[in-house]
């Protein structure tokens, strides 16, 4: 089986799989600060893929080859969509296919499919086994999950051991927990121990409240596990996986790499994406000088991209003066 994760050096640094979020434009931007190891797409839905709908759902696939390697992560409640849209995602050149079964939307809960998977080993299975099948051994599949339902649940993680997933990602809460409380880092180690007394090679990545490359390689060291998946840690530090902080750019800076992320957003969009979703970006750049609360203010109201570049380029015209 072709396998590109066993050929990665240890500790693996992955940047998490985001809604609305680590889309083709923030990949690319993460990648220009400071590449991770690994790169996720957004979450997306199997049966969407295969729908009338697919015009909604395909531009979650979309990359450029700077993101390589690229993980597709897939979500859905049909196994024989699985099985098509592993074997689609081979075509379309992905490196993984990674099984999201650790979302704790209430939404997807409630109809049974991502963490709702927790309650229903009989599905994870036929959903794994489908996807295995469709990816041929052409591309390695891997599942991201939970601790457990309502509470902490080792038996659920041992089962999704014995199906032999390439890679195991733990969000280290309960999906009832959401992200509510500190991820419990201290059973990662439970869980390598674990996977060691199957043999088994999965490899065991740690997720849920890294802040700096520092503390991802204290926990995975303490817990001996492969790696960490970093999410909202990147809205702190775009540049965190390059062990280098935002906070030691100028203002200007900062501004230039806003304006940077939204013309690449311009030119990969245009108007097909709603203008808003871009917005959550801005408190990144806009934050830790004088000034920037009243600025970020100011960008938060924005309805387009001109108005956007029209208010930083007068602040970088009066921070100059």
């Amino acid at each position: 089986m072709k396998n590109f994760w066993n050929e990665l050096n240890k500790p693996i640094f992955i940047l998490a799989p985001m809604e609305d979020v680590t889309d083709t434009v923030l990949r690319q931007v993460i990648a220009r600060y400071g590449k991770p190891t690994v790169f996720f797409t957004e979450f997306t839905n199997v049966e969407g893929m295969f729908s009338k709908g697919e015009t909604h759902v395909v531009h979650r696939l979309q990359y450029t080859e700077i993101e390589r390697p690229l993980v597709a992560q897939i979500w859905g409640s049909q196994p024989e969509n699985f099985c098509k849209a592993a074997r689609k995602l081979v075509d379309m050149g992905f490196s993984g296919v990674d099984l999201n079964m650790g979302c704790p939307a209430q939404g997807p809960v409630s109809r049974g499919v991502c963490s709702g998977l927790i309650n229903n080993r009989p599905l994870a299975k036929e959903i794994i086994d489908a996807t295995k099948e469709g990816a041929a051994g052409l591309i390695p599949v891997s599942v991201k999950t939970r601790l457990g339902y309502r509470a902490i649940d080792f038996g659920w993680i041992q089962f999704v051991l014995e199906q032999k997933p390439a890679v195991l990602t733990v969000h280290l809460r309960t999906v009832s927990e959401k992200s509510k409380v500190p991820a419990h880092w201290d059973t990662l180690k439970t869980v390598v121990e674990m996977r060691d007394t199957l043999s088994s090679e999965t490899l065991i990545i740690g997720n849920g409240d890294i802040k700096s490359l520092d503390e991802a390689r204290q926990k995975v060291a303490e817990a001996g596990a492969d790696g960490a998946m970093v999410g909202r840690g990147i809205f702190e530090n775009p540049f965190l996986f390059s062990d280098t902080q935002i906070n030691d750019k100028t203002p200007e800076e900062k501004m230039h790499l806003l304006l940077d992320h939204m013309h690449l957003w311009q030119e990969t969009w245009g108007t097909s994406k709603h203008f808003p979703t871009l917005r959550k970006f801005f408190k990144v750049y806009a934050n830790g000088f004088p000034g920037a609360q009243e600025l970020r203010m100011q960008l938060m109201e924005t309805q387009t991209p001109e108005e956007t570049e029209q208010i930083v380029t007068s602040f970088l015209r009066a921070f100059s003066s």
